[in-house]
């Protein structure tokens, strides 16, 4: 049986450090069908923070499912215009949103993946606004997750349903800082995370350099003027401060779009379009994927790299201890929410804005000058080990040594 009182400091945590919903702000909460109850309890916290309205989106995995499988494609590729008009309406009205993740991961598994990556491309175009509105900080956003019978009994299969779901709501706590006895213990992290982003800023590296025994080496350019973040994050208007991923573990940076090269090796499965890639392989040359193997999934990471013209670059590049608590509790959560947060990572795909000093400001024109990159997909893959060595290089040659043993230095 799920401990309750977590449950309400889960959800505290998710409203008043997440988004930190302002008084007399809207909120749209997204969230799959079978986590109803907490997702009323998340109504309930942003109603008592001073949300002025709180609309629910739910959404059902085995739905989608139905939908790809039946439909055509062109009914499947027609989004009506008053989808496009409500997210449109939403984001005039300045919401703040709440994203829940609790998907099987193989949910998609055996279907049509050209179906789907036609779908996703039409929704990702429509609502390429509704992206930027998250990704450029103009409004708060958090991720978060609660768990589905299909997801826990990925993590735990040797348990039974009930069990399983409650062992991964006691992994979501305890990687969430929501199980201790510290009622500070979120704002002491937040805090850590900053100071080791300003380590890093304080080197102003031109590139990282990251090596491993399996087969990872790669030198990751950085953008110019890029600004490394970690924890809370400040929306543009500069009023409010909120945390984006919970939980989090990352420090993470913009490549240079066109300065990315080397091979990279992957250290955990990507979940992509309800299917699983699973060992697999990217090399870059200039920054541009152009070699990819992949043991499981192989369709599936070529659609991603083919998704668009940006999708085979990457727009995030992210250090993470080893040692990290995600990491320490040595399960496999098939979600890139938390297992990107034991493994530094990559991202193929868009560029974040607040990762350029000033950016969020700046126009497309003068983002893609510093070397950032513009998709309509951000897809996080895990890389980490514990052998991982991260060399900086500074503007005037010096080698910093910034990861040993897979992790930090300092």
């Amino acid at each position: 049986m799920v401990n309750k009182n977590l449950l309400a400091k889960y959800a505290s945590l998710i409203v008043r450090s997440g988004v930190n919903v302002l008084k007399g702000q809207p909120v749209v909460i997204k969230c799959a069908v079978e986590n109803y109850e907490f997702c009323r309890m998340l109504v309930k916290e942003c109603y008592i923070y001073g949300a002025s309205v709180v609309y629910v989106d739910y959404n059902d995995s085995v739905n989608s499912k139905n939908h790809y499988i039946y439909q055509s494609m062109e009914d499947l590729c027609d989004m009506p215009n008053y989808v496009v008009d409500k997210e449109r309406h939403l984001i005039d009205k300045g919401i703040c949103k709440i994203s829940i993740v609790s998907s099987d991961p193989t949910a998609f598994a055996g279907v049509d993946s050209n179906k789907i990556q036609a779908s996703m491309k039409v929704q990702n175009e429509k609502l390429e606004f509704v992206r930027d509105y998250t990704m450029s900080n103009r409004g708060q956003w958090v991720v978060a997750a609660a768990p589905s019978i299909p997801w826990a009994m990925k993590v735990f299969p040797n348990l039974s349903e009930e069990e399983a779901v409650d062992k991964l709501w006691e992994a979501i706590f305890s990687a969430c800082r929501v199980d201790g006895d510290d009622s500070n213990s979120w704002e002491s992290h937040m805090k850590t995370l900053a100071k080791n982003s300003k380590i890093l800023n304080d080197y102003d590296f031109e590139s990282l350099h990251f090596n491993n025994n399996i087969g990872t080496d790669l030198v990751v350019g950085l953008a110019k003027d890029n600004n490394f973040s970690g924890g809370s994050e400040e929306r543009a208007d500069g009023k409010v401060i909120f945390s984006p991923n919970i939980p989090t573990e990352e420090i993470f940076g913009m490549p240079s779009k066109y300065e990315v090269n080397g091979s990279v090796v992957s250290t955990k499965p990507l979940s992509y379009q309800g299917n699983l890639i699973n060992n697999f392989k990217l090399v870059f040359e200039n920054g541009k994927v152009t070699h990819y193997e992949a043991k499981d999934g192989y369709e599936t990471l070529k659609n991603l790299i083919s998704f668009d013209e940006g999708s085979c670059y990457l727009g995030e590049v992210a250090l993470v201890p080893d040692k990290s608590p995600i990491s320490a509790m040595n399960i496999l959560f098939y979600n890139t929410l938390f297992d990107e947060n034991a493994s530094c990572h990559l991202a193929l795909g868009n560029s974040y804005s607040m990762n350029i000093k000033n950016g969020t400001s700046m126009s497309k024109e003068e983002l893609s000058e510093r070397g950032a990159n513009f998709s309509n997909v951000h897809v996080d893959f895990m890389f980490g080990s514990s052998d991982m060595m991260i060399t900086g290089k500074t503007k005037d040659g010096k080698l910093i040594e910034v990861f040993r043993d897979g992790n930090f230095v300092f």
